[in-house]
């Protein structure tokens, strides 16, 4: 079957410069794809502080419902971390409690919808905040953000999810959860009758060749941790996300689900050489 090219693709690159040891070329690139799906429930963005340089907000959101319900949910919470980052200010709100707040507020805008609508609208949610040269996350759900540096992982985030729990618990290694057949339980979730569950990460230090991949399950359900590893290592980040998008429509065969992605790349700036004057 021939995989279908892209349905969307947005594209923001370089996004900005600024100098934490050594000089950093901030490199930007959001991506969906339909899949095979009816309707695209995905939502993904990057935005840029209004008012402060080198601050730097990317969202995504994978929606649930059935019909427009899904799509419902993740627009909510697009426009609530909009909302809420162009208000922040960091001298005076913590990275970690801007992050909550577009969580919380989010889940209780998609609850409310309930009542206005006759859909039962759900979404995952990650946020990553790049500040002063740092950077920060928060999660609900089972999208992922992944921290690569130099091809190798560092971190992940952990799927709040019946496969995560039962992996956290040691029951099921990496390559029996890609397949299990109840891989999309969610334990938590926006727009749930509980609190969404919210897990944090931070990275104080950035260098050239750290890169962040954000992206639903539609995406990394087709991938090992060394793969996602490598493309990024490999490419600029929209050859990247061609790649990607490329070999899980190649490996859903015909059923795969909403993608879409955001990677930020961070790439040392080489100064110029001066050069002695001879004359």
């Amino acid at each position: 079957m021939t995989p279908q090219r892209w349905a969307r693709v947005d594209i923001i690159a370089p996004f900005t410069e600024f100098s934490l040891v050594m000089p950093i070329s901030v490199q930007t690139c959001v991506a969906r794809h339909i899949g095979d799906r009816k309707e695209q429930q995905d939502r993904v963005a990057l935005f840029a502080h209004p008012t402060v340089s080198g601050v730097m907000l990317a969202v995504l959101a994978d929606g649930m419902g059935g019909h427009s319900g899904g799509a419902m949910a993740a627009e909510q919470v697009l426009l609530k971390a909009k909302q809420n980052f162009e208000a922040f200010s960091p001298m005076h709100e913590t990275p970690e409690h801007l992050l909550e707040g577009i969580i919380t507020e989010a889940h209780t805008v998609i609850r409310l919808t309930r009542f206005t609508s006759e859909q039962d609208p759900h979404s995952t949610v990650v946020v990553f905040l790049l500040v002063q040269g740092k950077s920060y996350w928060a999660h609900c759900g089972d999208s992922r953000l992944y921290h690569f540096r130099q091809g190798k992982m560092l971190s992940r985030s952990c799927d709040h999810s019946l496969v995560g729990e039962l992996q956290r618990k040691g029951r099921l290694d990496e390559a029996a959860a890609l397949n299990h057949p109840q891989r999309n339980v969610l334990l938590s979730c926006l727009g749930s009758d509980r609190p969404p569950q919210i897990s944090h990460g931070a990275s104080d230090v950035l260098v050239g060749g750290d890169s962040f991949l954000i992206c639903s399950d539609g995406l990394w359900g087709y991938f090992s941790n060394e793969e996602l590893a490598s493309a990024l290592d490999a490419h600029p980040p929209r050859e990247a996300a061609q790649w990607l998008i490329d070999r899980a429509r190649e490996r859903a065969e015909g059923y795969g689900d909403n993608i879409s992605l955001a990677l930020i790349k961070f790439v040392e700036v080489v100064a110029p050489v001066a050069h002695a004057r001879v004359n």
